[in-house]
């Protein structure tokens, strides 16, 4: 199955009092993910499937993320992402931080796809082929 990465670098403004990642940045690295994910399958960026002429947008439907291990400032991060399910409007991705060989964090995230009125609609046929999901 087809993965995608994007490395991720640790600043301060990242992290919490004690130090470590706020858990709440971790959605900002996921979303990351995903995006350079779709750029790198389909050639496109979210702003250039919003002007085509079959215009398409995507919601965050659903999260589920599981913490293991913290990340800290300077640490280089390896988030890779995967189309785990694909049905109708839906796409779920499956993701995970790495530092090396180690996972810090792992999510389950399902994207909606919708037209510019917020309706759903079904996901583009091309741009499931390009992502490898015909």
């Amino acid at each position: 199955m087809t993965s995608w990465t994007v490395t991720v670098r640790i600043y301060y403004e990242d992290t919490d009092f004690s130090g470590v990642v706020y858990h709440a940045n971790y959605l900002k690295y996921f979303e990351r993910g995903r995006t350079e994910a779709l750029r790198e399958a389909t050639g496109l960026a979210h702003s250039t499937l919003f002007e085509a002429d079959d215009p398409v947008a995507f919601t965050a439907r659903n999260l589920e993320i599981s913490y293991d291990r913290p990340a800290r400032v300077d640490d280089l991060l390896t988030i890779e992402t995967r189309v785990d399910e694909v049905r109708g409007a839906r796409m779920v991705f499956a993701q995970r931080a790495l530092r090396g060989d180690k996972v810090l964090a792992t999510a389950r995230v399902t994207i909606a796809c919708m037209d510019p009125t917020g309706r759903p609609r079904r996901l583009p046929k091309k741009m499931l082929e390009m992502m490898g999901r015909s």
